[in-house]
């Protein structure tokens, strides 16, 4: 038997490598042996690992809409931790997962100063965003997490989940931005990015922003 270290495995982007009974410990030691400099990104449920590379579709999307929400909550005054593809993880439940980005904003003065995240004694993030382009987003283990809203941007749409008891429920509108038609914005400033670029799309989106909270 040829014993390979994780290291010396890869996949192109957009593949998924699934392995399959896995402990805890073995899960513990998969990150340690990956460490934090990596694109891939890890998913673990019930002795499971699903780790994903993603297409540059998949990062473009991401860090604009990533920016979206940067812009929305500094235009509202709103203090916020980024706490970005942080691995989130409960052993009592054999979860693990890193969004592609997340927000403490409820719970930002908990979080500040913070490098590290112990859910044992830390709260979730407050809002996780997902882009959906090789796998579907399991809610069910952002659901045991604890996190109270999720957004999944997939096929040029933006979709909203808002947690209620232990399932989320599909919103309209984001709590977070009660005053914002959020997935309207992010269609109109996805498609312009395309259009005329990232960098004059969100300038334009700071324009309209200010309409809105004016």
């Amino acid at each position: 038997m040829v014993t390979l270290q994780l290291r010396q495995l890869s996949a192109p982007p957009g593949q998924r490598l699934l392995i399959q009974d896995l402990s805890w410990g073995d899960f513990e030691n998969i990150l340690a042996e990956l460490g934090d400099k990596r694109s891939a990104r890890l998913l673990f449920s019930h002795g499971v690992l699903e780790i994903i590379t993603p297409l540059p579709e998949h990062e473009v999307d991401k860090e604009i809409l990533g920016d979206m929400v940067k812009i929305m909550l500094e235009a509202q005054g709103q203090d916020f931790e980024c706490f970005g593809s942080t691995t989130f993880k409960k052993k009592e439940k054999g979860i693990g997962l890193e969004p592609d980005q997340c927000f403490y904003i409820q719970n930002h003065l908990t979080m500040r100063g913070k490098r590290r995240v112990n859910l044992t004694e830390d709260p979730p993030p407050d809002l996780a965003l997902e882009i959906d382009v090789t796998s579907a987003t399991p809610l069910d283990i952002y659901a045991s997490l604890g996190v109270p809203e999720v957004w999944i941007y997939e096929q040029g749409k933006l979709s909203i989940y808002c947690l209620h008891s232990t399932q989320y429920q599909p919103v309209s509108m984001s709590p977070t931005f009660p005053n914002l038609p959020i997935i309207d914005l992010v269609a109109d400033v996805m498609s312009q990015s395309q259009a005329i670029g990232r960098s004059p799309a969100l300038r334009s989106f700071r324009t309209t922003l200010q309409s809105f909270l004016s």
